[in-house]
């Protein structure tokens, strides 16, 4: 199965092209052939806009991946705008994003990556530098497809076979 996705970029710098978008195109490029990224964005640190794409977006896609505006700094606001969005937190996901940057990267800690639900549609919230988007994603990806499974409601479990006995 493939799944629409979405990647947004959160970023001043890329926003106003001063930047180059490296983690929006390794998103782009990366997510894996489960998902087909139909809709790309940039938007600036502001969390209204942050919001209004992924609004946009949730009715459509089942995958959104933003990169960016994860930090803490004072427009870090991506987490803000992703709870704001989401109906459901998933932790562990976020948890499992920062384990492979910790221990390489001590302030990794200080990353702020959320991972929600809203309907059918996963919200995943990703740091800006390449390196992080690229190891947190293939942190969560073999999770990915069973969490898009969960939320469109298909919760049956495939039953165990027969031992014969009663």
């Amino acid at each position: 199965m493939t799944y629409p996705a979405g990647v947004l970029t959160v970023s001043d710098g890329v926003f106003h092209g001063t930047r180059a978008d490296k983690s929006g195109d390794w998103l782009a490029q990366g997510l894996g052939p489960a998902f087909f990224v139909q809709w790309r964005a940039v938007v600036p640190d502001e969390r209204d806009q942050i919001e209004a794409q992924l609004r946009a977006w949730v009715r459509q896609a089942r995958l959104v991946v933003t990169t960016g505006g994860t930090g803490l700094g004072p427009r870090d606001v991506t987490p803000e705008a992703v709870r704001a969005v989401i109906t459901r937190e998933v932790p562990g996901m976020a948890e499992a994003m920062r384990v492979p940057l910790i221990g390489r990267a001590p302030h990794a800690m200080l990353s702020r990556q959320v991972v929600g639900a809203c309907g059918a549609t996963l919200i995943v919230a990703l740091p800006g530098s390449p390196r992080a988007v690229r190891e947190g994603w293939e942190a969560i990806a073999p999770a990915v497809p069973h969490a898009l499974e969960l939320l469109a409601g298909h919760t049956q479990h495939r039953s165990e076979p027969s031992s014969g006995r009663a």
